[in-house]
């Protein structure tokens, strides 16, 4: 499988060199569904210009990265390209790694399971086989490498890349079961974007589960464990907070880049939910509409939790999706990453409903970005409402997306447990309603 993944590098790497050497990488670097006020490389520039200047890139109202960031290219910055197509790579490697890992694990609780005999006899087609488990893999890095969301990012050099290295990485570290790794790169994401955070749950139910740690509230070894993880954490954190203190010499860059994503000062149309919404918005509203928007984040971690707590995988999934469709600057980079993990649930194809008609809403949304932004700004012939109809629609099918795949992983799992043909006490055949 190595030559395979190799030869997808090669290619993704060639069309990226191409873009980055044709007349649309400027046009691509300037849509608003590809790069935000946060992670566009031409506030990154600006950054470092401040910074070689001595003066501190967060004291105007251009560089919203974190100092790690700024830092990293003040070194690199002639090698910016190669950078980017480096943190694709490394993200693609990640994801091919981590998957193997997963399906491995899910291979072996399978044959656990049908050794002990715990599934009916009539689910023997939901089993899933080495072969059909194969390629799963080589997929997902195919999925993300050649995806025109992930491109489109790369060549626009936005930060979003980066960002999913680290959680790809963050990721890995998990799967592997290395609880100080998982914390390292799950505080660096944190540190980066802040919507990270709600990854903590499903990492420390993952690694619970892998250490054979039952997930009571009332056992010791559970409230340990946690604790250790936590401390670790938080123990990163601290020290890359401080790490960006030491390196700019000043606090600045906290108002300036978590402020910024809570605060949601810049109403730059982008492919979000808050740009129209807030700008519409009474001063004396904003407040309150403000915490609402913005929990939605944070809101699911929870209830996602309790109910997937035996599933911690298809859980960081899940909350991927939530983060990319409800953060306050999304970008279609932070739509590739959870988008890639979709041939990981390609046993579910049976049970989704909505699979079809989502999939040509996203597809058509995906083409009528830059029309309906071409006849608000240049032809005159709209305006943004038309715009954030059709963004108000992308979303909705991603949420459509990710809750049809919610639906059939809860119903196979339902099926594992007490049969795929139903039957009433008459012998009838029944209809199965998840609530």
């Amino acid at each position: 499988m190595a030559a395979p993944l190799v030869l997808v590098l090669i290619l993704a790497a060639t069309v990226r060199a191409v873009l980055f050497r044709s007349s649309l990488a400027g046009l691509i670097a300037e849509r608003v569904e590809v790069v935000s006020p946060l992670n566009a490389w031409k506030r990154v520039v600006e950054g470092l210009a401040l910074l070689d200047l001595g003066v501190s890139p967060y004291s105007g109202d251009v560089f919203h990265e974190t100092p790690l960031i700024i830092y990293l290219f003040h070194f690199v910055v002639e090698y910016s390209e190669f950078v980017f197509m480096i943190a694709d790579a490394i993200t693609a490697v990640a994801l091919y790694l981590l998957v193997q890992d997963y399906n491995k694990m899910v291979f072996r609780k399978q044959k656990y399971a049908l050794e002990a005999d715990r599934y009916p006899h009539d689910v023997i087609e939901l089993i899933r086989t080495p072969k059909e488990m194969f390629y799963i893999p080589l997929k997902v890095a195919l999925f993300y490498l050649l995806n025109p969301f992930t491109v489109l990012s790369c060549v626009a050099k936005s930060t979003c890349g980066l960002n999913n290295a680290i959680i790809a990485l963050f990721m890995l570290s998990t799967v592997k079961g290395s609880a100080f790794l998982s914390a390292i790169f799950l505080s660096l994401a944190t540190y980066q974007s802040l919507y990270p955070l709600t990854l903590f749950a499903p990492a420390l139910l993952f690694l619970l589960q892998r250490l054979y740690i039952p997930v009571n509230v009332r056992s010791p070894s559970f409230w340990l464990f946690t604790l250790q993880f936590g401390v670790m954490y938080l123990g990163s954190l601290l020290v890359i907070t401080c790490l960006s203190f030491f390196l700019l010499g000043s606090w600045d860059y906290i108002p300036s880049v978590y402020g910024f994503i809570l605060s949601v000062p810049d109403l730059t149309p982008n492919i979000g939910l808050f740009w129209y919404f807030f700008a519409e918005m009474f001063e004396h509203f904003r407040l309150f509409f403000l915490c609402v928007f913005q929990i939605n984040v944070f809101f699911y971690t929870i209830p996602l939790a309790v109910k997937l707590k035996e599933h911690p995988i298809f859980l960081m999934f899940m909350q991927i999706a939530v983060i990319s469709i409800f953060k306050s600057y999304p970008t279609v980079g932070d739509i590739s990453l959870y988008m890639a993990f979709l041939p990981v649930w390609s046993h579910l194809y049976r049970f989704l409903r909505n699979i079809f008609v989502v999939s040509c809403v996203l597809i058509a949304c995906s083409v009528l970005f830059p029309v309906l932004w071409h006849l608000w700004i240049y032809a005159g012939s709209a305006n943004s409402n038309f715009y954030y109809s059709i963004t108000l629609v992308f979303n909705v099918g991603q949420i459509l997306l990710v809750s049809d795949y919610f639906y059939a992983y809860l119903r196979r799992e339902h099926h594992l447990t007490h049969g795929l043909y139903l039957r009433k006490k008459d012998g009838t055949e029944a209809t199965l309603i998840l609530k």
